[in-house]
């Protein structure tokens, strides 16, 4: 019988695949698995990505010592604790390419517009709630609390905000509550905010406290019908970069239950290559300089 580790995700991304080239998904393995994928978090995996979905779980099926894709499979509809080796999966298909001040544009239409008008509608409650879906390791929801504290708190000092940041993908999400990011990430920020909200940390640089302490991460599965019932009251929503992988019926989805999660007036971001166009209609278009928006009114 074949013995299986529990390793963390850190220690699985430092281990080579042995026996790479003997290992093939065949098609019938890869239907498999593309239903279980699709049925648990929404991702759809095309008949070009085969190969793709083929090299990401190549890595954990080798450390595990499984001798075949189909084994694997097994093992995660079968086994009493696949619950915590599906996280394992997500970590291995999902892409996590993201940095601070990504999507400029956005943030600017913020705090120009978006959230002055929400407070005035606030009737003097100035409270604002912020989701950052797949937040990946953290830098789009800090990148706005940042924006929101150096432009915005100077003009409504009573302004309070929560920014809760979600992902299926568990391991950025731990990058993300540490806050501690390399070069990589902070390679569009700008001199002013690296001073002010970041603490040089060795060869790395640390999130402010104040920052941090208005930032909460969780791990996250937005086609989780349960789980969305918890995401409630949000005055605004980025999305960006998660509905390219999904087809129309799980996009129809997901984008139902953003909308629920809204508050009347709130306000829907979503990546510079996705649209709602053929998604959903329950939202008004409203545009900004270089980017647009969808509001629920």
């Amino acid at each position: 019988m074949t013995q299986y580790s529990t390793i963390t995700s850190t220690q699985a991304a430092v281990l080579q695949p042995k026996n790479t080239n003997e290992l093939k998904l065949s098609d019938a393995a890869f239907e498999n698995f593309r239903k279980m994928i699709y049925d648990s978090c929404g991702i759809y995996f095309q008949d070009n990505k085969k190969y793709l979905l083929e090299s990401r779980l190549l890595k954990r099926i080798n450390f595990l010592g499984i001798d075949t894709f189909e084994e694997y499979y097994d093992y995660l509809k079968y086994n009493s604790s696949n619950a915590q080796e599906k996280k394992y999966l997500y970590e291995a298909i999902t892409i996590n390419e993201t940095f601070f001040f990504r999507n400029q544009p956005q943030l600017d239409a913020l705090v120009t517009t978006v959230i002055p008008q929400i407070i005035a509608s606030k009737a003097g409650r100035s409270k604002i709630k912020i989701w950052s879906a797949a937040s990946s390791s953290g830098e789009e929801a800090y990148s706005t609390a940042i924006i929101i504290f150096d432009l915005l708190k100077p003009k409504y000092p009573d302004l309070e905000i929560e920014i809760v940041g979600t992902d299926i993908n568990n391991a950025v999400i731990e990058t993300a509550k540490a806050g501690i990011y390399r070069e990589y990430s902070i390679r569009n920020t700008q001199p002013y905010y690296l001073k002010k909200y970041f603490k040089p940390l060795g060869n790395a640089f640390e999130i402010d406290p104040a920052i941090k302490k208005v930032v909460s991460f969780k791990n996250f599965n937005l086609f989780d019908d349960i789980s969305m019932r918890s995401m409630t009251s949000f005055d605004i929503i980025f999305c960006a970069n998660v509905l390219i992988y999904f087809d129309a019926k799980s996009k129809m989805k997901v984008v139902s239950n953003l909308y629920n999660s809204l508050n009347k007036g709130g306000y829907l971001f979503i990546g510079y290559a996705e649209t709602l166009h053929t998604v959903s209609k329950a939202f008004t278009i409203v545009s900004f300089p270089k980017t647009i928006g969808y509001k629920k009114e």
